[in-house]
């Protein structure tokens, strides 16, 4: 079910609880993405966010960005060991140990593939129009195609890349559009 937002929108029902959900709903989440950077760095706040909350991770975003060098593959497949207790240590991230090496080491997954590579792997799952979801509850936490989604990227060297943050991914960067049948966004 949608809700009206405080300007009298209404909106899915996961977005109006704070100014950033809004934001973020409104002006990024399900509009389509085809950016091998821009799809690496959704991909790595995706998998940040696995067992947290997503307003955690937009409040913390321009961090992240700062910490990992804009998301740019090439220099955080660099990163050695005093680059890793850099970020261990950085409060203004998420400090969680596999969650940062799973980032640098999907950063050089992704430098193993070719330009547009990422971005072509990743929409190869793009499923088949399906009927507008009415409420969350008919919104997947995961999908077939979310499942396979999962086992190429891992094929890839990829890594804490799940089919439910597979899944996340795809809602995130237009692969799959989820905005319920009502909100504005849709």
């Amino acid at each position: 079910m949608t809700v009206i937002g405080a300007d009298g929108q209404p909106r899915c029902g996961w977005a109006t609880s704070a100014p950033e959900y809004v934001e973020y709903h409104d002006n990024e989440w399900g509009k389509e993405i085809r950016d091998d950077r821009a799809l690496f760095e959704r991909m790595t706040l995706e998998g940040f966010q696995s067992g947290l909350s997503w307003i955690t991770i937009l409040r913390k975003r321009e961090n992240f960005r700062t910490a990992f060098a804009q998301f740019d593959p090439e220099q955080i497949a660099k990163y050695g060991d005093a680059d890793f207790d850099r970020l261990m240590a950085d409060a203004g991230i998420v400090r969680n140990r596999l969650k940062i090496n799973a980032t640098i080491a999907n950063a050089r997954a992704l430098l193993e593939l070719a330009d547009g590579e990422f971005t072509d792997l990743l929409w190869s799952f793009q499923p088949a129009k399906r009927k507008a979801p009415k409420t969350l509850g008919d919104v997947p936490a995961t999908t077939p195609e979310s499942v396979a989604m999962s086992k190429a990227l891992k094929k890839h060297g990829f890594v804490f890349v799940g089919p439910t943050t597979a899944y996340a991914l795809m809602q995130a960067t237009g692969i799959v559009n989820d905005h319920l049948a009502t909100c504005i966004a849709r």
